[in-house]
């Protein structure tokens, strides 16, 4: 029998095993009551203090401000992390990260009401190789670019300003050196870093859990490096609330519910046919409604 309640932040998620911050700022270990109960790092929670022998429990997740969620194979849900300011989308020249990944991530931002900017790291390798192509497109939609080297620290203090006061959610694909650039940004190195694999060139997984780091200046929310990722189901015309330059033109489009695709008078592909919108971001988004509708499909899932 547990013998008294209290509410804390879920600090670190391990499945069923939850690392939770107490009000008076210490951490306890702690299980999740029943099967059902779902929590990722950044959950406020109640916790029931354990009886002798037994652990602390997790009995109630609270009300979320917004949760990062993606989807798996079947078109299932999966959160991410919980009650976020922002996300920071960590990406690299080497190994080339892929625009499509970066471009959902964007669009999976949109969809949970969370801000998002792009944090371009190893700005320490020589000068022609410092560059992605797709920069340039992302920046032209309005989003924030910064760029920066976990390496030599530069571009790192405009970064931490950035970020300051903010729970931001670090994301990207294995090997653009998200943990390097988390040690960098705390003065230690808090998490396991790994050098990319000599064989493949592709990143390894070092991160093993979600975690909250909690820094003087802000927190800073750490999630495994990722091979792909799929925004949770949202409906086929939703999609382009993700792409804040077709959502902009999309109130001039002939029919209301236009997917920009075939539809006459389609104002966001004449858009890209003046280069005003770019080609790339565009195949991005029709990508993107494609997947939808295979997930959708895979899942069952009906309006």
């Amino acid at each position: 029998m547990t013998e008294a309640t209290e509410t804390g932040c879920v600090v670190e998620s391990y499945g069923r095993r939850v690392v939770v911050r107490r009000a008076a700022g210490d951490t306890v270990a702690c299980k999740l009551m029943g099967r059902r109960l779902e929590v990722v790092a950044g959950d406020s929670v109640t916790i029931a203090s354990p009886s002798a022998g037994d652990d602390w429990t997790v009995t109630d997740r609270l009300v979320r401000r917004n949760v990062l969620r993606r989807s798996d194979s079947r078109g299932r849900d999966e959160s991410i992390a919980a009650n976020l300011d922002q996300l920071a989308i960590v990406v690299a020249p080497r190994p080339p990260s892929d625009p499509y990944i970066a471009d959902r991530y964007l669009a999976g931002a949109a969809y949970a009401g969370v801000a998002a900017s792009l944090v371009l790291n190893k700005q320490d390798l020589p000068e022609g190789e410092r560059e992605l192509d797709f920069i340039a497109e992302i920046e032209g939609s309005g989003l924030t670019v910064h760029r920066v080297s976990a390496r030599t620290g530069a571009g790192l203090d405009g970064l931490r300003a950035a970020l300051a006061g903010r729970r931001t959610l670090l994301a990207g694909q294995s090997g653009v050196g998200k943990s390097s650039l988390l040690n960098a940004l705390s003065g230690s190195d808090i998490r396991a870093t790994r050098t990319l694999s000599d064989a493949s060139g592709e990143g390894r997984h070092t991160t093993v859990s979600s975690a909250i780091l909690t820094l003087p200046w802000g927190e800073l929310v750490d999630t495994p490096g990722v091979r792909d990722y799929a925004p949770a189901l949202v409906e086929p015309r939703a999609v382009q609330d993700g792409f804040a330059e077709i959502s902009r033109l999309a109130g001039a489009c002939r029919f209301q519910d236009c997917l920009h695709q075939r539809e006459p008078d389609c104002a966001v592909r004449e858009a890209v046919t003046s280069g005003q919108i770019s080609e790339r971001r565009y195949e991005s988004y029709r990508r993107l409604v494609n997947l939808m509708r295979q997930l959708t499909s895979r899942r069952g899932w009906r309006t």
